[in-house]
């Protein structure tokens, strides 16, 4: 897993940790492309010793065999060359694959913070367009720098001991050819970099346009949706262009340096050949050198623009993976067993960070918006009480904290008298369910959908959970029963229906601790009524934590508390509430203006 690898490293060492688990696949790969190498060194003097030795001494039978051996030198470079574009190719994807699971692990461990400060469409762009560079640089990157040293060194050395005037007149030129490629390399990274920033702004913008397609239509803003994201578009644009100018320049001045070498070898070797100091034969040989020399150097112009697109989206992926969760297991983090269900809140602060999204995910110190100040709250085991209060008062705020979705910034939370920050969070928040105002639901079957409350339950099990929450005779309605497919974020079923389907994952999941944010919100009167019902079976014996908005819903809970922007303003049944008067008093009187009417209306 990631957690084992080091990401602070530099990124061109971090890069080549991936190359471990794969290393007996590498070591394939490089002893194939060794093999390409010396079939592209063997040619030349193949070549060489037919026109010097075998033509002028009228060996025509050697001559043939030679000619059968250079086909079936090619031959076997062919089977090599297979090796490698297969196998070097699968190493790619493997490391490609490796890269990606960390990054989805990583952003699997991120607290919500991190999702409130990041758009989804830019963080898909870092798992997918960032990262499919990365497969051509990890396969071709080693091998053709190694391939492309190998060649280079090998035709040196042979052209030196042939004829050394020509290796120092390579030798003047090849410096020019090494400084481009090194100075063009920063300058197409800057470009490449900003295309997948660009990138990743088209990505975010088409999520949130599809995902809001209802939105646009229901305000007849298609237009204006569409004038969005052509200007996302017309800036990737102009970052393409920019990438492909210093593209464009890099390869057309190196191929003017290629031409010139070989119009310079032509040229000198003519010179030795006027000198009497060089033979024909020499002359074709060394330019066949020439040619496997320039293929090297084509390989190394490849292998910049890899690396130039493959590093870029490595560096975007190093920016996640360098983000360290700050909500995480502490050293010696202790498994929650047995829960009975006592909670206390304790001096509880808590502030949202409203820093804008950036790159590095700082921010701690910028903005923030105090929701919670020195709040003290006990919910003994096996108790159910009802926040209530104005939005944004704090209520689901409260209720987030306890699975430490947000870390609190002063106090202290307990379960069964144990810090929470003290608990491993795998096993804290196994034992508690919660149902959010908000329902979720994956792009799958009913029956994938309830039983994520509990991976690996029978079909009897998620029947069972459906029908005590009162969704199992809509399911059998359906075409496909449990496994008729709920659609994007559920949206082929009523709100209702989500709504059970969700409370169904937490039969399904039975946790000792329960948490109903609005939990019957979405459901018509007569089936919240049965919900509520089912609801308080499954609260019976449990602690749980109900937020309301509907004060209809929670006028028989055993504590009602009131929470405001200064804290818990309140505490009491709805009886003791309703004597005392204060803010419960008038958001009941708001909700239930008649019946409050008639409570003063009636004769005493």
């Amino acid at each position: 897993m990631h957690q084992a690898k080091s990401f602070t490293a530099k990124p061109l060492r971090v890069f080549i940790s991936y190359y471990r688990p794969h290393r007996k696949l590498f070591g394939v790969d490089m002893f194939f492309a060794f093999l390409i190498s010396g079939a592209d060194l063997l040619f030349p003097l193949l070549t060489k010793y037919t026109i010097e030795t075998l033509l002028p001494g009228r060996l025509y039978r050697s001559f043939f065999i030679m000619i059968g051996l250079a086909a079936l030198l090619y031959l076997f470079r062919m089977g090599f060359s297979y090796v490698v574009t297969y196998w070097g190719h699968t190493l790619g994807t493997y490391i490609e694959a490796d890269m990606r699971r960390d990054l989805f692990g990583h952003l699997q461990e991120m607290p919500f913070s991190f999702y409130d400060n990041h758009r989804t469409g830019h963080l898909m762009s870092r798992v997918t367009n960032d990262l499919f560079e990365v497969t051509e640089l990890a396969h071709h990157g080693p091998e053709d720098v190694f391939i492309s040293l190998l060649t280079l060194a090998g035709s040196f050395v042979l052209i030196l001991l042939m004829r050394w005037e020509m290796a120092v007149v390579i030798f003047t030129v090849m410096p020019l050819m090494l400084v481009h490629i090194i100075l063009s390399r920063k300058r197409m990274m800057a470009a490449s970099r900003k295309v997948k920033e660009r990138t990743a702004e088209i990505n975010a913008s088409l999520e949130s346009s599809i995902s809001g397609a209802r939105v646009a239509k229901a305000f007849t803003n298609e237009s204006h949706e569409k004038g969005k994201f052509a200007g996302g578009n017309e800036r990737f644009k102009r970052a393409r262009r920019t990438y492909y100018r210093s593209m464009a320049a890099f390869h057309s001045r190196l191929e003017f340096l290629t031409g010139l070498l070989n119009v310079i070898v032509l040229a000198a070797g003519g010179f030795l050949i006027m000198q009497d100091r060089m033979t024909l034969a020499e002359l074709i040989t060394c330019n066949l050198f020439v040619a496997a020399f320039l293929q090297p150097i084509r390989r190394l112009q490849n292998f910049v623009e890899q690396y130039t697109t493959g590093m870029a989206g490595f560096g975007r992926f190093l920016e996640i993976m360098r983000i360290e969760p700050d909500i995480k297991d502490q050293p010696g983090a202790l498994d929650l067993e047995q829960v009975r269900g006592d909670i206390l809140y304790r001096d509880v602060s808590f502030a949202y960070h409203t820093a804008p999204e950036d790159a590095a995910g700082n921010g701690k110190d910028a903005g923030q918006t105090l929701v919670l100040r020195r709040v003290n709250l006990s919910v003994p085991a096996g108790t159910s009480i009802a926040l209530v209060g104005p939005s944004g008062g704090g209520k689901t705020t409260l209720c987030q904290l306890l699975p430490r979705f947000y870390d609190i910034r002063e106090g202290s939370i307990t379960v069964d008298g144990r810090d929470i920050r003290e608990i491993s969070l795998e096993s804290l928040r196994r034992n508690i369910g919660m149902v959010q105002q908000d329902v979720f639901l994956f792009a799958g079957s009913i029956r994938e959908n309830i039983g994520y409350g509990r991976t690996g339950a029978s079909l009897d099990e998620i029947i069972g959970a459906a029908k005590r929450a009162e969704i199992h005779e809509d399911i059998l309605k359906m075409p496909q029963g449990y496994d008729s497919l709920v659609g994007e974020r559920g949206i082929k079923l009523s709100g209702g229906q989500k709504q059970r389907v969700s409370i169904a994952r937490i039969f399904l999941k039975n946790p000792p601790i329960l948490i109903l944010d609005e939990a019957t919100s979405a459901l018509d009167t007569a089936t919240e009524t049965r919900i509520q019902k089912a609801l308080e079976e499954l609260s019976r014996g449990r602690t749980s934590l109900v937020i309301a908005h509907r004060l209809s819903t929670i006028r028989n809970a055993g504590r009602i508390v009131v929470i405001g922007r200064e804290g818990i303003l309140q505490q009491g049944t709805h009886e003791e509430l309703m004597q005392s008067g204060g803010l419960y008093a008038e958001l009941y009187q708001a909700q239930f203006p008649l019946r409050w009417h008639l409570r003063d209306e009636a004769p005493c």
